[in-house]
Formats: C-alpha cells, sequence, structure tokens
C-alpha cells in the first residue's frame, strides 16, 4: 500500500533537485543569466527549429503572450531569429541562432557534469535506485503531458 505522503514527498523531491540542479548551473555558465522559462524555450526551439510561438506556448503550457516575451528578449540577445512563416505570412517561425546552440550545448554539458559528479557521490545501492528509477520517472511525465493536453 502506497504511503500517504508519497505522492507530496515524490513531487518534493523532483521539484527540489530540479531548482538546485538549474541554479548550480546558471550560476556557473556566462552571462547573460537565462532563466529557467528562456531556457526551456530555447531547449524546445533547438530541438524543433522552425516551430511557432503558439505551438511552444502550448508545449511549454505557457500563454503565447508569455512565449512573445520570451522570444523578444532571446532575440534580444541574439538566441533567436523569429521569421515569417512562408505558408502562414500572419505567423512566426523560430529559429535557433549558433549562440542558441552553443550556450545550449555547454548548458547540457555543466548540467551532465553536475548530476554526474554528484551520483558518483552516492552509494551503489542509492545510484541503482536512481537508475531503475529512471524509467518509471519517464512514464510519470508522459502520463502528466497526456492528461495536461487532455485537459
Amino acid at each position: 500500500m502506497e504511503s500517504e505522503t508519497f505522492p507530496e514527498e515524490l513531487a518534493d523531491a523532483l521539484v527540489g533537485v530540479q531548482r538546485l540542479i538549474r541554479r548550480r548551473v546558471r550560476r556557473d555558465m556566462p552571462d547573460p543569466p537565462l532563466r529557467s522559462a528562456e531556457v526551456e524555450l530555447l531547449r524546445l526551439v533547438v530541438d524543433r527549429p522552425g516551430i511557432g510561438i503558439s505551438d511552444a506556448a502550448k508545449d511549454l503550457y505557457l500563454a503565447s503572450n508569455s512565449v512573445s516575451t520570451l522570444v523578444n528578449q532571446l532575440s534580444r540577445q541574439g538566441y533567436l531569429v523569429r521569421e515569417t512563416d512562408p505558408a502562414d505570412r500572419r505567423a512566426a517561425r523560430l529559429l535557433p541562432t549558433p549562440a542558441a546552440e552553443t550556450r545550449l550545448r555547454e548548458w547540457r554539458k555543466r548540467r551532465a557534469e553536475l548530476v554526474r559528479h554528484q551520483v558518483s557521490r552516492l552509494d551503489e545501492a542509492d545510484r541503482e535506485a536512481l537508475r531503475a528509477a529512471v524509467p518509471a520517472l519517464r512514464k510519470l511525465a508522459v502520463t502528466l503531458h497526456e492528461e495536461a493536453e487532455d485537459s
């Protein structure tokens, strides 16, 4: 039987780990500092070049005007290019700049190094428990994503 506190403990642990990783990586990155939402938008655009603002907003669970604000900020910093969609002149497509790809590659590298180092400090049983938990966490993410799309 599942403990009554397990869902809250799991959520708190996931949020705490994510927050601490983000803060540590951000602290060591060169300026300008990027907020979480900016990094998430960059990741999305690098993974899906040409994505539109409304699709990006949907994928990030943000309002379109919030994504437009992020796009304007990232464009001013030289990380995104906003092009008119040839199929719909009213819509914009988002493309990463080489600077965005370099920045994101460095962010991912630093994040992996940080997690690798911290996991290596755990004992073998804890490392194995984390390895075993990854597939279940991915399934949890999928079900959360699917449920959000259905709402």
